[in-house]
């Protein structure tokens, strides 16, 4: 008999993420002052920093619009990916991990958007003088699942080419 249930249960992976994120970020609001980086490795500090825009303070220093418009978004983006999740076979595992990264990701800076009117960040990594824009855990898991799905979109490619062949 066929378990013709769907990925959904993946859902408690993006919960856990949201969580830890969040829990992250209230840690560092704690124990961080705004601004001024905290000392870890010598290409990696903890600096409290609070980003009005998207990724790398897209839009930043626009008006205050992009907070709702980055929120629409967030909003669409998590349905799209809980109902991709929903129609994903159950037996699949490396597609539903890295939409459930995506979307914990989503919703935990999403949850911040919506409380703060900003995402918290705090993960600085830099190469001498040279700073990657400031990061969180929700950053994160967005960007290990971004790269799982490319991985995966290769893997697909390749086994199609193979069997195309044979």
């Amino acid at each position: 008999m066929a378990d013709n249930r769907s990925a959904l249960i993946w859902l408690w992976l993006a919960v856990v993420v949201c969580l830890l994120d969040q829990a992250t970020k209230v840690l560092a609001e704690s124990v961080l002052t705004y601004g001024q980086p905290v000392y870890v490795l010598p290409v990696l500090d903890f600096t409290l920093l609070y980003n009005p825009g998207a990724a790398f303070s897209f839009l930043a220093d626009q008006g205050g619009w992009q907070r709702w418009f980055f929120t629409a978004v967030s909003v669409a983006v998590s349905i799209m990916l809980a109902v991709w999740l929903k129609r994903l076979p159950r037996e699949q595992v490396w597609l539903p991990v890295a939409l459930a990264l995506i979307l914990g990701g989503a919703v935990g800076n999403l949850f911040d958007r919506i409380v703060y009117g900003h995402v918290v960040d705090f993960i600085s990594v830099h190469w001498d003088k040279s700073y990657f824009p400031a990061f969180n855990l929700a950053d994160s898991a967005i960007t290990v699942g971004a790269a799982m799905m490319a991985l995966d979109v290769v893997r697909e490619f390749w086994q199609e080419r193979k069997q195309a062949q044979s």
